[in-house]
């Protein structure tokens, strides 16, 4: 593998000094990029773009040849693993994703397979591995999974879900059925994670994207949990170097303690938790990720660039900040407000790591 040539990311994240605070966005591989819509309208649809690995490099490194970004995400979705797990994944246009098998009782937890990623999910690490070839060393690469809990939410509900009545219902009424659905998700998403580092990804990253939506007591149980199963299962060294791996939950501000003791070496926030505070309540545990508003990018540049302002000045001095916005990044974005945001961070952090 070639020599990484900047390593600011994988060093904010293990807290090492750092020339500036390096930066990269959830979603930054998207919808926003005319470049994506039309390699994306090659591929056919969202699926089948996943599923081949020269066009899923290619959209991986499309937001590089634009900004100066820190890192690259693997292109792909959360849903690969209950997909894999046979519940055949779609999309319906304005729905977003379905699933046409649904997991409601004990007989269909029971049924489910634990991934195997060699032999289930081998177009994931083909992209990871084509991706981290074209690189060559230019930023680290990021894998990344959904969590147990989330993934179980989609594969309860159908798909997206605004209420998440049937699993929790599930959850409350059926426990033992629910922990036996996590705990295969868990073992899967240790798999396809190990799978993925193996392959070439430098860094990993567990999306927990409902997590917020649970109660104080759920969230231990039914999601933290699991992720900590996971941080535990991970191969942490790979080639001689460390593979750092961040947990974000969205909505999960009130846990990061918790969420720090899980053994990661990162937490995502989301632009409801104020990183200052944050970076108080973990200290030196943990390296933090995040965390402006995604919807900060449809106001001026000139107000983008004071939010800029004042989460880096919120974190403060020194390393251990990875800037990023707290969710993905919307479609309707102007691609010249992402600039304009990648390149205040570019412009104001040095002065944080003098």
């Amino acid at each position: 593998m070639a020599e990484l040539k900047n390593d600011r990311f994988l060093r904010a994240l293990l807290k090492q000094p750092v020339d500036r605070t390096p930066v990269w966005m959830m979603r930054q591989a998207g919808r926003y990029l005319p470049e994506y819509k039309a390699t994306r309208a090659q591929a056919g649809d969202f699926m089948s773009l996943c599923k081949n690995p020269e066009l899923a490099c290619e959209v991986t490194i499309q937001p590089l040849e634009r900004f100066p970004l820190d890192a690259a995400i693997l292109f792909s979705d959360i849903l690969t693993i209950p997909d894999a797990m046979g519940l055949g994944l779609y999309f319906e246009t304005g729905e977003g994703p379905r699933f046409r098998k649904i997991v409601r009782t004990e007989a269909d937890v029971d049924a489910l397979p634990v991934v195997n990623t060699a032999a289930d999910l081998s177009y994931v690490t083909d992209a990871v591995s084509t991706i981290r070839r074209e690189l060559n060393g230019r930023v680290p690469l990021i894998g990344f999974s959904g969590s147990p809990w989330t993934l179980a939410t989609y594969m309860v509900e159908g798909g997206s879900s605004k209420d998440f009545r049937h699993v929790k219902a599930m959850m409350y009424s059926q426990p033992q059925v629910m922990h036996q659905l996590l705990d295969k998700l868990a073992r899967s998403v240790i798999d396809y994670l190990n799978a993925q580092i193996e392959a070439g990804a430098q860094a990993v990253q567990i999306f927990d994207t409902w997590g917020g939506s649970l109660s104080d007591v759920c969230y231990q149980e039914f999601s933290l949990k699991y992720m900590q199963q996971i941080v535990a299962g991970l191969k942490r060294e790979h080639e001689g170097q460390t593979i750092p791996v961040i947990l974000f939950t969205k909505g999960g501000g009130q846990w990061l303690e918790s969420m720090a003791a899980t053994g990661c070496d990162a937490l995502g926030l989301d632009w409801t938790t104020d990183i200052g505070s944050a970076r108080q309540r973990v200290g030196n545990q943990v390296a933090l990720q995040g965390n402006m508003d995604p919807s900060v990018l449809y106001a001026s540049p000139d107000a983008i660039r004071a939010e800029v302002a004042r989460i880096l000045k919120s974190y403060g001095q020194g390393s251990g900040h990875v800037f990023n916005l707290g969710h993905g990044i919307h479609q309707f974005v102007d691609p010249e407000h992402a600039k304009v945001f990648i390149e205040a961070i570019v412009e104001l952090s040095p002065a944080y790591h003098a």
